[in-house]
């Protein structure tokens, strides 16, 4: 009976896997839905900067201007919109289209191409009008 464990196979592991695309989206939907919640305390911060005052309003947004806060920004972007086209994808999926391997290889790979391209999109219009 004690053998009969140590015969047992190994269940698969991370380490036998190799990456496809659909799995690297899945890991990354999941991490920028962890980054919201981080973009959205900032965005709080920055509305209760406004009500606060002037004076606190221009210290949050220098913070928010500089260069290391403008990367934080575009990060945020990303997030949101690779977060919300990840959503749609799998909105996609539920309903029980588009499950074939060669099309979710294809979504997942305009999830990350539209996800970039459109926050390079919103960041050009929002610095030609600024």
């Amino acid at each position: 009976m004690a053998n009969a464990s140590q015969n047992r196979p190994l269940s698969p592991h991370l380490s036998i896997y190799r990456p496809i695309p659909t799995m690297v989206m899945s890991i990354v939907h999941r991490i920028t839905g962890a980054a919201l919640y981080f973009g959205t305390v900032l965005v709080a911060w920055w509305l209760i900067a406004t009500a606060a005052g002037p004076e606190y309003f221009e210290f949050t947004n220098a913070i928010f201007g500089s260069i290391i806060g403008r990367l934080i920004l575009f990060g945020y972007t990303w997030a949101l919109i690779h977060h919300m086209l990840g959503g749609i994808r799998h909105l996609i999926w539920d309903t029980g289209r588009a499950l074939d391997k060669h099309v979710t290889t294809k979504m997942a790979w305009a999830t990350l191409v539209l996800s970039v391209s459109l926050t390079i999109i919103l960041w050009a219009i929002a610095l030609i009008i600024a």
